[in-house]
């Protein structure tokens, strides 16, 4: 399909925004952790995969990845790397690299401590060897940066889902395990266009509140009262019709607002 290939482009492109020097990648800290993520994957019958941002690849793979849905690992070795993603729902495959690209959006604004606080959840359908489809939840966070704070190796770990419902399509979530917030991707939400667009005033303050900047700030870098950046804030919310600003930055990205 021609426009997930120029999403994937889109990604590729957005990896590339961080700056990695090689000589300072130092890959035995992931050697060191195979034998105890080879252990998680046992104990917990679950698919550990470890992407590498500078290679813009999978690096690891557990020894049971494939079993997890009825392959063998040989097979997918086989395969190369793009062997779950060709697995996956193409309905559901296109919706996560859409929401994937405004997560990594979202995350390249953030500072390194932010970033570490979160996971991005899914769970879409993915078809097994007996060609029938199964519905596995994914979460993924950073695992490891690198010197510069730059995001380097990512952790994914892959389970068969409670929820078998197949008519589902893909759901998206954000979660900070640090605070407890959850927020849902909405489907419906990034295939429409909002109900009413942004004003360049709007965009410019949320803008802002995704750097972390509090109203105060915000009033100070653009020398208006904390009662207009409140009153802009709060027609953003009702114009994307978010609950928080958080679930805002991650809407506006996916309108391609920002």
């Amino acid at each position: 399909m021609k426009e997930l290939s120029n999403y994937q482009e889109t990604v590729t492109y957005l990896l590339n925004q961080q700056q990695f020097n090689e000589k300072e990648l130092d890959y035995s800290i992931l050697e060191k952790k195979i034998s105890l993520l080879e252990n998680m994957a046992s104990i917990g019958n679950s698919g550990i995969s470890v992407f590498d941002m500078y290679k813009q690849k999978h690096i690891f793979y557990s020894t049971n990845f494939g079993r997890l849905i009825g392959y063998d690992i040989k097979e997918a070795e086989a395969y190369g790397a793009h062997f779950l993603q060709d697995k996956v729902h193409h309905d559901d495959a296109w919706d996560l690299t859409i929401n994937g690209i405004s997560i990594l959006k979202l995350f390249l604004q953030f500072s390194p401590q932010e970033r570490a606080n979160y996971k991005f959840i899914n769970e879409y359908r993915i078809l097994r060897s007996n060609n029938s489809y199964v519905k596995v939840i994914e979460q993924d966070q950073i695992m490891e940066f690198d010197n510069r704070g730059n995001m380097w190796l990512s952790l994914g770990v892959i389970d068969i889902s409670p929820n078998q419902d197949l008519q589902e399509g893909l759901k998206s979530q954000v979660f900070n395990f640090k605070t407890g917030e959850m927020i849902t991707l909405q489907q419906e939400r990034k295939k429409k266009e909002p109900s009413a667009a942004l004003t360049q005033r709007e965009v410019e303050v949320l803008k802002m509140v995704q750097s972390g900047l509090l109203s105060k700030e915000i009033s100070d870098k653009l020398a208006i009262s904390i009662h207009t950046v409140n009153t802009h804030r709060q027609r953003i919310l009702e114009k994307l019709q978010a609950d928080n600003s958080m679930e805002a930055v991650v809407f506006a990205s996916n309108l391609g607002l920002l």
